[in-house]
C-alpha cells in the first residue's frame, strides 16, 4: 500500500446529483476540482434510487395498460414479465446516465477519486482507496454525502428476504407476497411497482394515513387505485417484530386492538432515509451537527466553519435530488465569490404512485395555518378531454389562492403526468404569479397542462368545464373560502 500527498483547490465529498452539479459548476468558475466517493459516479439517485426505480415503475405501469388494453379494442395474450431481463434493462439505463456523468466531469477538468475519506482537519482529509491512503490538502469543501435508507433496531436487512430499497431495486424473482413497512413515498411506489407485475402486496403504516406529508384530497385518489390493484393497506398499524422463517418471513403487527403474525415472501423497509455525517471526521474540522445528523447551513450553504459547505440531503429537508442540484450550484458560486444564495420560493416535490403526485408551494392546511384567507380551486380530470383521451380519468388539480392578494400560494397535482404539469406550476410561484395569470394563459387543446388553467379559473370562480353553483343573491360561483 502506497501513500500519496495531493492537494485541490476545492474538494467535492460525494459524487451524487448535488456533488457532480456543484463540481462541474466549480470547474466552469475556474476551480481545481477533486470528486471523491466511495461508490461510484451518481450517487444513490442515479445507482440505486431515482433513475432504477422510474425505470422499473415505467415497466410495470406499462405492463398493466397491456393487461387491460383490451378495453380499448387492443387485444394482447401472453404478455410475462421477465423480470432479469428487466433488471438488465434499468442497469442499461443506470449505467448511460453515470457513465455520461463521469464523462462530463472528466471534459471539466474535473479529477475524481474512489475511496473512504475522512476529514483530519479543516482543510485537509485523508482519502483510503484499493491502492493506498491519500493525505490531501484543500482551501474549501463541499460535503455531499448524501443519504441512506434508515433502519428499524432489530430488523436485520439481508437484501435476499428482508429488503431496504436498495434491494427491491434488484430481485431475481418476482415474490409472490411483499410486506411494504412504512407508507411512505418509497414503499408505494416501489410496492406499486411489484403489484403491477404480480405480487400481492401488503402496505402497513403507523400513521392515520399514508404519504401524512400530502394533502388528504390527493391521497385518496392514490389509495383507492391501489385497493382497486389489490394492495392491502394497513394504517394505524405497527411493527413489532420481524423473522425470518423456514419460507419467508414473519411479521407481527399490532393494529391498537389486536396482534397477529402474518407471513409474507420479501420484507421490504421504508421508513425514511438518515443523513450519511457519521465517520466523516466531522468533528475533527470543527463542523457542527444537529441532533438528527443533519449539517446546519447557511443562504449559502456554509457550515459553521467558513471554508466547508455542505450541500444535498446532508444539508437538511427536503431530502430531494433536484433541491440538492440547486445547493449545488449556489455553493459553487459561493465558493468562486459571486453573489449568490439559495433563495428558492417554489421547491417541487413528485411521488411517482399510480396516479402520479406533485405538489409546489403552500398547501390548503399551511397556508391556513399561516393566517392567510385562502380561495381553493379544483378541477378534476376526468372533465379533461386529454385525460379521457387516454384512459386516465383520475386525478384533479387543486389550486391555492390568496383571497386578498390573488396572489398564487400551492398548486397539488394527482394524476397522470403529474411529474411534468408540476414544472408550469414552479415557475408560477418562482415569478410571483397570481392565480388569474395561470387562468388568462392559453394552454393547447387537447392537453394535459389545461387541467391548469381550469383549475385557476375554478378557484377564480368561473371554472368552464365544471359547473360550479352560485349561492343564493351571489353574482359570483361558489368558491372554497
Amino acid at each position: 500500500m502506497s501513500n500519496q500527498k495531493q492537494s485541490a483547490d476545492v474538494v467535492v465529498l460525494g459524487a451524487g446529483p448535488a456533488g457532480y452539479v456543484c463540481a462541474i459548476r466549480l470547474a466552469q468558475l475556474g476551480k481545481k476540482v477533486t470528486v471523491i466517493d466511495r461508490a461510484e459516479v451518481g450517487g444513490v439517485c442515479l445507482n440505486r434510487g431515482c433513475i432504477p426505480s422510474k425505470a422499473l415503475i415505467y415497466a410495470g405501469t406499462l405492463y398493466e395498460k397491456m393487461a387491460h388494453s383490451a378495453e380499448i379494442g387492443i387485444e394482447i395474450t401472453g404478455a410475462k414479465v421477465n423480470l432479469p431481463k428487466l433488471m438488465q434493462w434499468k442497469d442499461s439505463v443506470v449505467s448511460k446516465l453515470t457513465g455520461g456523468v463521469a464523462q462530463l466531469l472528466k471534459a471539466n477538468g474535473c479529477a475524481f477519486v474512489s475511496g473512504e475519506a475522512k476529514l483530519t482537519g479543516a482543510r485537509e482529509l485523508e482519502v483510503k482507496t484499493a491502492q493506498g491512503t491519500i493525505a490531501m490538502t484543500f482551501n474549501q469543501l463541499v460535503l455531499a454525502t448524501g443519504s441512506r435508507p434508515a433502519a428499524i433496531p432489530g430488523v436485520e436487512i439481508d437484501q435476499k428476504r428482508v429488503l431496504d430499497s436498495t434491494g427491491a431495486l434488484s430481485l431475481k424473482e418476482i415474490p409472490g407476497s411483499m410486506l411494504c413497512i412504512g407508507g411512505g413515498y418509497i414503499g408505494l411506489e416501489l410496492g406499486t411497482f411489484y403489484a403491477k407485475v404480480g405480487t400481492k402486496v401488503t402496505v402497513v403504516e403507523a400513521f392515520p394515513s399514508l404519504l401524512g406529508m400530502v394533502d388528504q384530497d390527493l391521497t385518496r385518489v392514490v389509495q383507492r387505485r391501489l385497493e382497486k390493484m389489490g394492495v392491502k393497506l394497513m394504517t394505524q398499524t405497527s411493527v413489532k417484530a420481524v423473522k425470518a422463517a423456514k419460507k419467508g418471513v414473519e411479521v407481527t403487527v399490532n393494529d391498537g386492538t389486536k396482534e397477529q403474525t402474518l407471513s409474507f415472501d420479501t420484507v421490504l423497509v421504508t421508513i425514511g432515509r438518515t443523513p450519511n455525517s457519521q465517520g466523516l471526521g466531522l468533528e475533527k474540522a470543527g463542523i457542527k451537527v444537529d441532533a438528527k445528523g443533519f449539517v446546519p447551513v447557511d443562504a449559502q450553504r456554509r457550515t459553521n466553519v467558513p471554508n466547508i459547505y455542505a450541500i444535498g440531503d446532508i444539508a437538511g429537508q427536503p431530502l430531494l435530488a433536484h433541491k440538492g442540484s440547486k445547493e449545488g450550484i449556489v455553493a459553487a458560486e459561493a465558493i468562486a465569490g459571486k453573489k449568490t444564495v439559495y433563495d428558492v420560493v417554489a421547491m417541487p416535490a413528485v411521488i411517482f404512485t399510480d396516479p402520479e403526485i406533485a405538489t409546489v408551494g403552500m398547501s390548503e392546511a399551511e397556508a391556513r395555518a399561516a393566517g392567510l384567507e385562502v380561495k381553493v380551486g379544483v378541477f378534476p380530470f376526468a372533465a379533461n378531454g386529454r385525460a379521457l383521451s387516454v384512459g386516465e380519468p383520475d386525478g384533479l388539480v387543486k389550486m391555492i389562492g390568496d383571497a386578498k392578494t390573488g396572489r398564487l400560494l400551492g398548486v397539488h397535482i394527482v394524476g397522470a403526468e403529474a411529474s411534468n404539469l408540476i414544472a408550469e406550476a414552479a415557475l408560477a410561484l418562482e415569478l410571483g404569479a397570481m392565480v388569474e395569470d395561470l387562468a388568462l394563459t392559453v394552454h393547447a387543446h387537447p392537453t394535459l397542462p389545461e387541467t391548469l388553467m381550469e383549475a385557476a379559473e375554478a378557484t377564480l370562480g368561473h371554472a368552464i368545464h365544471i359547473y360550479q353553483r352560485k349561492p343564493a343573491g351571489a353574482g359570483a360561483a361558489q368558491v372554497r373560502v
